[in-house]
C-alpha cells in the first residue's frame, strides 16, 4: 500500500515532478495532507483523503471549503511533541502504508522543519518501509544497515544526474556503488567530511549498498554534466 504524504513546505511543480521522477504518483492508495499541505496536494491534482494537524497554517476559508467537500480532518492541539508532517506519516503507517512518498517537505521559511523532515526518514515507524522525499529536483532516501545484515538501494535514473551519499549519526561502513562516476568498493564514509557529495550517475541502473550505518542518498535531477577531474564527487 502506497501513501503520498504532503507537507507544508515549498510546493513542488507537477510538471517538474513528472519529468524528474516519472510515475511518482503511481500507484497511490492514500493521500494524507499535513495542515497547509492540503493546498499543495490540490495544486498537484491530489485529493486529500484526510488532513492531519493543528490547522494553524491552513487558512480557515480553505479548511471550511475542504470540509464542505467531504475531506475529513484529524485535528490535534497546537502544543504537541510531533510536527504535523510526523503525525501525517504516523497516520499513513497506522492505515497500513508500507511505502510512502513525502512531498512539500523541503524549502519554506523554516529550515528547521526541512531538516526535521529529512530526519523523519529515520523514524522508527518507517523501519522496513520504503520512504522517499521528493520535490521537483530532489529524491532523498535513507539506507540503513545494522548488525550482519547489509542493505542496498537501487538508483534508477538519467545518466548525468547528481548522486550524493551523506552518512548520518556515525560512519557508513562498507559502501559499495555501481554505475557512479566515482566508485566505492567497500569504503567507509565517516560522518562529517563531504567525500560522498556530488557524484554522478553513469548508468541508468546505478545502485549503492552498505554493510552498516545510516546513509542519506540524495539524487538531483539535473541531467548530463562533467563530474569534475578528480575526487569522489567534485563537491564544491
Amino acid at each position: 500500500m502506497r501513501a503520498i504524504v504532503v507537507a507544508g513546505g515549498d510546493a513542488p511543480d507537477r510538471a517538474a515532478l513528472d519529468v524528474a521522477w516519472p510515475g511518482w504518483d503511481r500507484p497511490r492508495d492514500l493521500v494524507i495532507a499535513a495542515d497547509r499541505g492540503a493546498l499543495t496536494a490540490i495544486a498537484l491534482g491530489l485529493r486529500p483523503d484526510i488532513v492531519v494537524g493543528d490547522v494553524d497554517s491552513l487558512p480557515a476559508a480553505d479548511a471550511e471549503r475542504l470540509a464542505a467537500a467531504g475531506v475529513p480532518f484529524a485535528r490535534v492541539p497546537a502544543e504537541k511533541d510531533e510536527t504535523d508532517t510526523e503525525l501525517a506519516i504516523l497516520v499513513a503507517v497506522e492505515r497500513g502504508a508500507d511505502a510512502l512518498s513525502i512531498l512539500g517537505a523541503l524549502g519554506g521559511p523554516r529550515v528547521d522543519h526541512a531538516l526535521a523532515n529529512v530526519a523523519l526518514l529515520a523514524h522508527p515507524a518507517l523501519a522496513g518501509r520504503g520512504a522517499v522525499i521528493l520535490d521537483g529536483r530532489s529524491r532523498i532516501r535513507l539506507l540503513a544497515a545494522g548488525g550482519e545484515a547489509p542493505a542496498a538501494l537501487a538508483l534508477p535514473g538519467r545518466i548525468g544526474d547528481t548522486v550524493s551519499l551523506i552518512p548520518v549519526g556515525g560512519p557508513a561502513r562498507g559502501v559499495v556503488t555501481r554505475g557512479l562516476a566515482y566508485p566505492l568498493d567497500g569504503a567507509d564514509l565517516p560522518a562529517g567530511p563531504a567525500r560522498g557529495v556530488s557524484n554522478a550517475r553513469t548508468a541508468t541502473d546505478a545502485s549503492v549498498g552498505i554493510r552498516g550505518g545510516l546513509l542519506l542518498v540524495v539524487e538531483i535531477a539535473d541531467g548530463p554534466r562533467d563530474p569534475g577531474p578528480s575526487g569522489t564527487g567534485g563537491a564544491p
